[in-house]
């Protein structure tokens, strides 16, 4: 196939003479948003809230790590100790305090806002979440403009945004989508000033925007998430200091200037902490979490090649494209651009792949550089021809079992077959096997573009109509809404065999978790108190209940499943006897 302008290289960004236009409508549509800067981010921003946004204010919280930082963070507003961070009487010293300071400020922005209830709303925690996941996406562009036309950085942009691994890490209020943010900041900084050393410019005044970018980003990145945003930057300089033969390029980053700034950023928080902990903090976060990764932590260890195997879905509809990418990636290696990109990827990819612990949101930070290097391939066609074109047909495969697993496991937890997602479903496999049927190697852009629509009909079908429908894996909210409806003020809890974070999240800070036995005794203690027990604590309680005399009703009983812990279960609500 003849080409209609010249190849360029791997951080040698150009615009081509005459655009390729496959004859697409959504070509077409990028033809248009590719104009200007603003048009491209404009456009990105509402591909990404297109994605993110079903299910984001519908899903309850999930255990158990988005109930943890939720209600860390409550305590935090109602206490109003923003140092200290606290799951009930527990310290939880495994991350820094980042994302809990920009919880609290959703959470009180809502309340000043006159938000009902906003301190239970899981939505307002979620939100940093959101806005790290698209802005993630809008540097992913920013960073990719350095090695590709500004066409193929919107490209990247979409493979970011519709990443399966993305979409969940935006829904949950945790750390790893605004790591993401501060990760792909500072690689984006650091390769502009890389990519300038490799072209020999030696400005007289060096800017001062990249190093200011580069130093804040990995500020926030260790607020977030301590060191590990330094271990990709270092990993990814050491790299390229070995295959260059030198790293003179680092004094651009003005590294006096911006470690200090860097400290002034840090330290306050952690001289707090160490103030009001000691090194409790330091040796709880960096002994007992980080370096315990090392070990399979919480049963979560896998084997090398866990990461490998699971990108094919969670990378997904980018997957397709970038195993097509891999030779020719291979090939450019020693080109500025690709060493630049493959020394952010490798090395901390070997490292995670070697670490035994494993959870599939820890290689995310290395997704961006594979967008840009896969639309790297895709601008340049050099996508391969061999027996790799065959995993178009992944495109088709991926919503096709996802469609599946949705409806069976709506009908097998709640007896219904959810029809209002059968439509948006659909959608997703049509548009999916246009993005297989017309692959070609010179057309892959239409390809791509068809699988980032399918990812939107499916993100609708799955995150916002099947899972809320999915009340069984909630019984949390189910709970807390019963005890809303009590006739008493200020109702008191206790649970037994139900110790899941988002039940002390819904129902308060103050509900006591003990076992069957002790609900009993809480129960006897007063009115207005309700013991949840689950069903194989309730002889327990009623051994215990008998031997003291309660008496008591059973308020209601709540069926669902602890995916947590992959079983079944029961919760009865009592009531002492008198209490409505």
């Amino acid at each position: 196939m003849v080409e209609t302008y010249a190849r360029p290289r791997f951080g040698e960004p150009r615009e081509p003479k005459n655009r390729i236009n496959p004859g697409s409508r959504l070509a077409r549509l990028l033809d248009l948003v590719a104009v200007s800067h603003a048009r491209a981010a404009l456009f990105l921003i509402v591909c990404g809230l297109v994605l993110f946004l079903p299910g984001f204010f519908n899903i309850p919280p999930i255990d158990r790590d988005e109930a943890r930082f939720a209600q860390a963070t409550k305590q935090m507003v109602e206490s109003g100790d923003f140092v200290d961070i606290r799951f009930q009487d527990d310290v939880r010293y495994k991350k820094p305090v980042g994302i809990y300071w920009l919880q609290a400020v959703a959470v009180e922005t809502a309340s000043a806002l006159g938000l009902p209830r906003a301190e239970v709303r899981i939505w307002l925690y979620r939100i940093p979440s959101l806005i790290g996941a698209i802005g993630a996406v809008l540097l992913t562009y920013w960073t990719a403009l350095a090695f590709v036309t500004r066409r193929g950085a919107i490209l990247a942009g979409l493979i970011m945004c519709s990443s399966v691994l993305l979409g969940v890490e935006a829904r949950l209020a945790k750390t790893d989508a605004m790591l993401l943010l501060t990760v792909v900041a500072a690689m984006g900084a650091m390769a502009r000033v890389y990519l300038s050393w490799q072209r020999g410019e030696d400005p007289v005044r060096p800017p001062w925007s990249w190093p200011a970018i580069f130093w804040t980003a990995l500020a926030g990145g260790i607020l977030l998430k301590g060191p590990l945003i330094l271990v990709f930057v270092a990993l990814t300089i050491i790299s390229l200091a070995i295959l260059d033969r030198s790293a003179a390029w680092l004094w651009r980053l003005r590294p006096v200037w911006g470690l200090m700034w860097l400290l002034v950023l840090v330290l306050p928080w952690f001289v707090a902490i160490f103030w009001r902990a000691g090194d409790t903090f330091f040796t709880t976060s960096v002994g007992g979490d980080m370096l315990a990764k090392f070990a399979a932590q919480e049963s979560h260890g896998a084997p090398p090649g866990f990461y490998l195997l699971l990108f094919w879905v969670t990378f997904w509809p980018g997957a397709a494209l970038a195993g097509m990418a891999a030779p020719a990636v291979w090939r450019a290696r020693r080109e500025p651009g690709a060493q630049y990109l493959l020394a952010w990827l490798v090395p901390s990819w070997i490292m995670f792949e070697l670490v035994m612990t494993k959870l599939p949101h820890y290689v995310l930070p290395l997704y961006p550089a594979i967008a840009i290097l896969t639309v790297g391939a895709l601008e340049r066609r050099v996508l391969s021809r061999s027996w790799l074109m065959r995993g178009a047909a992944w495109w088709f495969v991926i919503p096709a079992g996802a469609s599946v697993l949705v409806v069976v496991g709506a009908i097998a937890l709640t007896r219904q077959p959810v029809f209002l997602a059968w439509p948006f479903i659909a959608a997703a496999l049509i548009f999916g096997l246009f993005a297989w049927w017309l692959y070609e190697d010179g057309r892959a852009e239409r390809s791509l573009l068809n699988a980032v629509v399918s990812a939107m009909f499916l993100a609708v079908a799955v995150y916002g109509i099947v899972l809320p429908s999915l009340t069984p894996l909630f019984p949390s909210p189910e709970i807390a809404r019963a005890l809303r409806n009590v006739v008493c003020a200020g109702p008191k809890a206790a649970a037994a065999g139900f110790h899941e974070p988002s039940l002390v999240f819904m129902t308060g800070t103050s509900t006591l978790l003990t076992d069957g036995s002790g609900a009993a005794d809480f129960l006897g203690q007063g009115s207005c108190r309700f013991a949840l027990v689950e069903g194989r604590s309730e002889r327990g309680f009623a051994a215990r209940a008998e031997a003291i005399g309660l008496r008591y009703n059973v308020a209601a009983r709540i069926d669902g499943y602890n995916f947590s812990q992959g079983k079944a279960i029961s919760i009865a609500i009592f009531r002492s006897e008198g209490t409505e």
